[in-house]
């Protein structure tokens, strides 16, 4: 089964989280044995210039008769193998012996091709400037040594053969060059996109898993204070007050019932087969339900005197759940840590900002302080609720004033965002 180009991409860039073994720095396609292949690709460089060398010619211009000029034409046999660690120096040496050769009456067309060979190296391995400046040279000094070889003219089909040779070898050098950058572009932004992808993925992960843990706390964390509140009332007044027990008993009962519905309803969201994340998000709720938040706590016990400054339809979207939360939270935290069973809700909204104060009595000092409430419970609540409100670009301030508990939000009127 063929792969298409990004499936096949993803195999050769994908191996243990890191660039695969089958491209090398250069973008190349890392053969199974790099000497062999080397030394096998040298081998069979050497032996064509050795052909070339003794090929019989019909030209006399072609031929190395001389024993000086056969050594001479051998001699970039000898230093090809090196052109890949001194590629100019390689390319100078070659292009000497070609002039020395020409001096000598003969065009040989091995050190043409080697020339070629080692031009093309240098231009796989050089910027674009420097391929075009050494293959100008080149070009042009050829040109130039051929005409010692009496040849009569530059244009002489033979040598414009060469000179096309040559600068047809520096132009492939270039494209193998330009080839090798686009593979190893491509295979960094492969690389980058899986690590990003990744990074995103665990981004992603983390904020379901905040979002997961702050629903959880807004639909259990009152009816768990209501219920660990009135086992206490119920304990202590079994035998004294047994009505009042009851009725305690009563509250709780009920209040694990709504606990555990909610309990439901969230793992049944959670296990929502959907592509769409609003599928897997509980109802979300709004100052709408204001007056049945405090009426919800009022029957568990805590007075809780609201008053409304503005127009609350004002207040929308992410600000006014945010809002919600942040009034339930107030109040569960009144209702368990508190005295007097008492709370007072402040929503003041104005042009562009809407505050929401919250205060309730604390116990005398000494008894209870700012740490005392944080270490009374997990302080989990808190830090979720100034999460939410710094979603929609809002501030939360908490702390003991006198003997009142003071939590004040100051959340924009104005924010389409979701927490």
């Amino acid at each position: 089964m063929l792969l298409r180009g990004s499936d096949a991409l993803a195999v050769l860039t994908r191996h243990n989280g890191s660039m695969s073994p089958f491209i090398d720095a250069q973008g190349d396609l890392k053969p199974r044995f790099p000497r062999l292949r080397r030394w096998l690709g040298d081998s069979f460089l050497v032996l064509l210039i050795v052909m070339f060398a003794f090929a019989p010619y019909p030209d006399t211009e072609f031929r190395t008769d001389s024993i000086l000029v056969q050594v001479l034409t051998l001699l970039p046999a000898v230093l090809l193998p090196f052109r890949r660690r001194w590629p100019i120096a390689v390319l100078a040496a070659c292009i000497v012996v070609f002039g020395a050769v020409a001096v000598a009456g003969t065009l040989a067309p091995a050190l043409v091709l080697a020339i070629a060979v080692a031009l093309f190296s240098l231009a796989s391995r050089s910027d674009r400037r420097t391929t075009a400046v050494a293959a100008g040279a080149t070009v042009i000094t050829i040109g130039l040594l051929s005409l010692l070889a009496s040849l009569g003219s530059v244009l002489d089909p033979r040598i414009v053969q060469f000179l096309f040779i040559i600068a047809f070898a520096a132009a492939a050098g270039d494209g193998h060059r330009s080839r090798r950058a686009f593979i190893a572009a491509i295979t960094e932004r492969a690389v980058r996109a899986e690590e990003s992808k990744e990074q995103e993925a665990k981004k992603r992960v983390t904020e379901e898993r905040l979002r997961i843990a702050r629903d959880l706390h807004d639909v259990v964390a009152h009816q768990i204070a209501v219920i660990s509140l009135n086992a206490g009332v119920a304990s202590a007044s079994l035998e004294s007050k047994p009505e009042k027990a009851r009725e305690s008993l009563g509250t709780i009962r009920s209040a694990a019932r709504v606990v555990l519905g909610e309990i439901g309803d969230l793992l049944e969201m959670l296990r929502a087969d959907s592509d769409d994340p609003a599928d897997s998000m509980l109802p979300q709720p709004g100052l709408a339900g204001i007056d049945a938040l405090v009426a919800s706590f009022a029957e568990s016990g805590l007075r809780a005197n609201l008053r409304i400054e503005g127009d609350l339809g004002r207040i929308s979207g992410a600000t006014a759940l945010v809002s919600y939360r942040v009034i339930q939270e107030a109040l569960t935290n009144a209702h368990k840590y508190g005295a007097e069973g008492r709370a007072h809700v402040l929503i003041s909204v104005d042009v562009d900002v809407a505050r929401i104060v919250v205060t309730n009595p604390s116990l005398p000092a000494g008894e209870k302080s700012d740490s005392t409430v944080t270490a009374s419970g997990t302080g989990l609540g808190l830090v979720g609720l100034r999460e939410r409100v710094a979603s929609v670009r809002g501030s939360v301030e908490t702390g003991f004033v006198g003997g009142t508990y003071r939590l004040v939000a100051t959340l924009p009127v104005v924010q389409e965002d979701s927490p």
